[in-house]
């Protein structure tokens, strides 16, 4: 399974929100370290195949 970056958080309450989407929407997903900084929130990543539907829900969370 590939994983690819999703999201690039601004902070930690970003982060927290995310993750919270994708858990609801039963999405699996790593944190890697932000590359280029290193200090600020983790990336989240998700499988190649499941990016279409977290994008989807990502977008349907802020769209309310």
């Amino acid at each position: 399974m590939t994983m690819v970056l999703f999201y690039d958080p601004k902070d930690s309450r970003d982060l927290s929100r995310v993750e919270a989407i994708l858990r609801k929407g039963a999405i699996e997903y790593t944190l890697r370290p932000e590359p280029v900084r290193g200090i600020g929130p983790q990336q989240i990543h998700v499988a190649e195949e499941d990016l279409p539907r977290a994008e989807e829900l990502l977008g349907q969370a802020t769209r309310h």
